[in-house]
């Protein structure tokens, strides 16, 4: 059996992809709701900070803070996935997946990435708002509404139109 070994820095900063099993897919946009909804219940059970999100179609990426003395976002992923997953139809699943009682829903496993220093921070925050255009799902950040994006412009930190018009920029932002 394989183990995984994760970060184990209390009070870090990380950023996380997390993906559904299924791609591509719709299902965190028909139930953004229960996604939401979810999140938040988690949050205030164990308490973490959201730097910034956004969330596709069939994937999330989003950078959190977790408290000094706490290091562990693997359960609080754990309780997202799993919490979104309790209710809805269950997906085609492996002789795994039914033997460990998982829906089929989410990918496995995640990745997570220990923030270094700000530059590292701000690189991963841009990464995460320019997302949907990078995905093609908007030509600009702003236009899409599943983002932390807009908390950031409330805030004064980024400009309303930080990210340009992908129409004007000339080149390729391919996976």
């Amino acid at each position: 059996m394989s183990r995984y070994v994760r970060a184990n820095i209390k009070g870090s900063i990380f950023f996380f992809t997390v993906v559904l099993a299924q791609r591509p897919s719709k299902l965190l946009f028909k139930e953004i709701g229960r996604l939401r909804r979810i999140y938040q219940a988690v949050r205030q059970e164990r308490p973490f900070e959201t730097i910034a999100i956004c969330i596709l179609p069939d994937h999330i990426h989003a950078v959190w803070r977790l408290p000094e003395d706490d290091a562990d976002f693997s359960t609080r992923w754990s309780l997202i996935k799993s919490g979104f997953s309790r209710g809805l139809d269950a997906q085609e699943r492996s002789a795994s997946k039914v033997i460990k009682r998982e829906k089929g829903i989410w990918q496995r496993r995640y990745w997570e990435h220990a923030i270094r220093d700000d530059a590292d921070l701000e690189r991963h925050v841009d990464y995460i708002h320019f997302n949907p255009v990078k995905h093609r799902y908007v030509t600009r950040v702003a236009d899409w509404p599943h983002s932390s994006f807009h908390h950031y412009v409330e805030r004064g930190l980024l400009a309303a139109d930080w990210g340009g018009d992908l129409r004007e920029i000339p080149g390729s932002f391919g996976e």
